[in-house]
């Protein structure tokens, strides 16, 4: 089993972690219907801070970069950008090789 990951963290300005947070739990709901879609799961850090982490397994990169064209998605982009403490960094590329859950 060889699937792409990304694993990043994007840090919102004071008090927006939850906002943003709710933003992208919404943004999980469209994407897991894209094709290759296989986990997107969203966390915060349990210290109470303002990152919001996501952690995303797709068949392939073709997949997730496609994903972006799901109706509402740009909207979702759109309302978390101003939330964000800075610019995202780019989050980390991983090939997924397998684990529980996953198919």
């Amino acid at each position: 089993m060889s699937k792409y990951g990304l694993h990043g963290k994007l840090e919102a300005t004071a008090g927006n972690g939850a906002q943003l947070a709710r933003i992208l739990l919404e943004a999980s709901k469209l994407v897991s219907t894209a094709k290759g879609c296989r986990l997107y799961l969203v966390s915060q850090e349990s210290t109470g801070s303002d990152a919001v982490w996501v952690t995303e397994v797709w068949d392939s990169k073709e997949d997730h970069d496609n994903s972006l064209q799901v109706p509402g998605a740009k909207e979702l982009i759109a309302q978390a950008m101003p939330l964000l403490a800075g610019r995202p960094e780019k989050g980390q590329e991983l090939e997924v090789l397998g684990g529980a859950g996953l198919v």
